[in-house]
């Protein structure tokens, strides 16, 4: 461990062991996948944290030989093992593509697509080309870089053939092969009542075939096919969001297919329940209008979210008259 310690040091990282991990050292060969928390801080005096896996509600995985963007971390879980607690700090050549890294981990946290504004163009590149990554200390990080240093805890190692890989870790042949086993997951948790875990499969599916679809030229008719692919997984994850309550989403992800398919009738009854949600009751009863063009045979199912919606209208009125009564009077 002495000689590892000493080979970080002259690489221009310091390791220090907060807590020591348990057994020996794994034999880290292309294929393990590491799964770890991590916090990200500025080599300053305050030590401002820029990340922290523990507040996604979720650890970081990564597979050793992947070619990570970020090469230093897999430089760094090599030398833990399972239980370990420890900080690095590690100079500005190993941590200057942090930043676009740290947005795509954001992204992911947040539900987006990890992969936006990251298209056909390496790191470098992307530092040039984006004036913003959307993030003010990511900005900073980015046109200031600096020293980082990442506190690790090493939860679980796990060799080659012992996991069922992540969609990200994928070939792209695993992907097209993973994406009908995770569509078929996803619609099983849904039937069980599973509305969030239901979710994270659908965007794994999805994940996967945008992951394929950005190396096709837009338009294309494979670029097409995999954009038919990922439509109707968009609808289950719509769904799913819609049962948690996260209208606004729905919306977007809504708009964003019928602005490519016009005659989607499930992206407009969605959008339009979304709509009726979140007291948009003109946008709603539009979609609605849309819903029964298309598909006459809805008829009833429009009816009786039209009568749910206008039921909604009237209490939310007498509520108000309620409530300015009291502050007018």
């Amino acid at each position: 461990m002495a000689d590892l310690v000493a080979k970080l040091r002259a690489d221009g990282i310091q390791k220090g062991v907060v807590q020591e991990g348990r057994g020996e050292l794994p034999d880290y060969q292309d294929g393990t996948k590491a799964t770890f928390h991590f916090r990200t801080l500025l080599c300053s005096p305050d030590q401002r944290v820029l990340d922290d896996s523990r507040t996604r509600g979720k650890p970081m995985e990564l597979i050793i030989g992947k070619k990570f963007k970020l090469p230093v971390w897999e430089t760094i879980l090599c030398t833990m093992r399972e239980g370990e607690l420890a900080e690095y700090l590690c100079d500005v050549k190993h941590v200057v593509l942090y930043p676009t890294v740290s947005k795509s981990l954001r992204n992911i946290a947040a539900g987006k697509d990890p992969l936006e504004g990251q298209r056909h163009c390496c790191g470098i590149a992307q530092m040039h080309e984006h004036h913003s990554l959307g993030y003010p200390d990511l900005d900073e990080l980015q046109q200031n870089p600096q020293p980082l240093i990442f506190a690790i805890e090493m939860l679980k190692v796990e060799g080659p053939g012992s996991y069922r890989q992540d969609p990200w870790a994928m070939s792209d042949e695993e992907k097209m092969k993973a994406v009908p086993l995770i569509h078929q997951e996803g619609n099983e948790l849904y039937k069980q009542g599973k509305v969030q875990e239901a979710a994270a499969k659908y965007y794994d599916a999805i994940a996967c075939l945008k992951n394929l679809q950005m190396k096709e030229q837009p338009g294309s008719p494979d670029w097409i096919q995999l954009d038919q692919q990922i439509t109707p997984l968009l609808l289950n994850y719509c769904q799913c969001k819609l049962l948690s309550e996260e209208y606004y989403e729905v919306l977007d992800h809504c708009s964003s297919i019928l602005n490519k398919y016009e005659d989607n009738v499930k992206a407009y009854f969605k959008r339009a329940k979304a709509h009726a949600a979140v007291w948009n009751a003109a946008e709603a009863q539009a979609d609605f209008a849309k819903v029964l063009q298309l598909d006459p045979s809805l008829g009833p199912v429009v009816a009786r979210e039209l009568r749910s919606l206008e039921s909604r209208l009237r209490q939310k009125e007498d509520e108000d008259k309620v409530r300015f009564k009291g502050i007018f009077s």
